[in-house]
């Protein structure tokens, strides 16, 4: 891990991940804050202990070897304040959201996680019991995920908190589940509850108010701190034909699933499965459950299996501790039509909604509510 310099000579143009330069290379300074070989030695490389690869965060790369049969699964996302995370969160929470985001992609692939790098880009405004706190926090998933930091970069900004984490787990050669698996008469499964993190996003942005105290503490709980489905997502090699984490909302993600698999979607809103809480924040205001079936930050896993697998899905859920529901079926798009998603109310007719799920380049900060 290292800091970014504002010199690239001598540098490579392919370099992008480091654990470690010389002294002379670090040249970013941050008035409220100590040295970046301190930070680092103090705060990030305790979490490399356990990881031989790492060699204590102090050479330029990081070496993994996956299981004999097994390949590596990649994945990178990036969380970004005003946009992923209100400016009130506790920098413990924003760790862990950053590593969990990551870590829920890895589960939708059937893939376990080992080990992951972290790019932190920070403004001046951060000090060094931020630093501390957010170490901390990555402390504690690590333990709860066994995963391990192994390298990643620092830098400055004068604008929000960006942070990049990539992630690396294992996965068995020729197992990993794909979006384009999917199958004509699939059933479509979902995982835990849907719309909760984005009504809970509404209660702490203030467009959503007079819930009951309880309620309102799980819906915001649900969107501040995500719960990837690490263990069952492992098992679902063999079961799924098809797979992704619900970060955008049920129904992009699902679409994503569509166009690569070139199949549609039929979903029953009322087999979409809420939370108590949520039904209660969603009453009979139909934008609300339209909000919640495209909201996203639910981090589930939705997946497709075929009927004959019905039983090894339930035994899943019993087994896993974690509730899947079916709500729907992939069938072949209608002649001359594109792949698509149909959500169908209790009157059996297509509910219309103005917007599918989350784009960055198509709407203002996540905070707010587009209603």
């Amino acid at each position: 891990m290292r800091s970014s310099s504002a010199r690239t000579e001598g540098k490579s143009s392919g370099e992008a991940l480091h654990i470690a330069d010389v002294p002379g290379e670090w040249d970013v300074h941050k008035p409220r804050l100590g040295s970046e070989f301190e930070l680092i030695a103090r705060y990030f490389a305790p979490l490399a202990r356990g990881f031989p690869g790492a060699y204590g965060l102090l050479d330029d790369v990081a070496l993994i070897n996956p299981a004999p049969g097994n390949e590596l699964a990649v994945k990178t996302d990036t969380i970004v304040g005003g946009v992923d995370f209100l400016a009130d969160t506790p920098p413990e929470l924003i760790a862990r959201k950053a590593l969990r985001v990551n870590l829920s992609d890895l589960a939708a692939k059937a893939a376990v996680p080992r080990a992951y790098l972290i790019d932190l880009v920070l403004p001046d405004t951060v000090d060094e019991a931020w630093i501390a706190a957010f170490a901390a926090g990555l402390a504690h998933d690590q333990d709860e995920y066994g995963v391990h930091l192994v390298g990643g970069d620092m830098s400055s900004t004068s604008g929000p908190i960006v942070i990049a984490v990539t992630a690396l787990g294992e996965v068995a050669l020729g197992r990993v589940v794909r979006r384009g698996g999917a199958q004509p008469n699939d059933t479509v499964f979902v995982t835990g509850t849907i719309g909760d993190a984005v009504l809970g996003l509404s209660l702490l942005d203030g467009t959503l108010t007079g819930l009951e105290p309880a309620s309102a503490a799980f819906l915001s709980a649900r969107y501040r701190l995500p719960e990837p489905r690490v263990a069952l997502g492992r098992r679902l090699a063999g079961i799924a034909s098809a797979a992704i984490d619900v970060s955008d909302g049920l129904v992009a993600d699902l679409r994503h699933v569509c166009g690569t698999s070139q199949l549609s979607a039929i979903i029953e809103a009322k087999l979409v499965p809420l939370s108590h809480a949520a039904r209660k924040a969603i009453g009979d205001d139909r934008a609300r459950l339209a909000r919640a079936l495209t909201g996203g930050d639910d981090y589930e896993i939705l997946f497709t299996a075929p009927a004959v697998a019905a039983a090894r899905v339930a035994e899943l859920s019993r087994s896993s501790g974690v509730a899947i529901s079916a709500i729907g079926r992939m069938v072949p798009p209608a002649a001359g039509d594109q792949a698509s998603v149909v959500v169908l109310d209790d009157s059996g007719r297509p509910i219309p909604f103005a917007s599918e799920g989350w784009t960055h380049f198509r709407r203002g900060p996540r905070e707010r509510d587009p209603r």
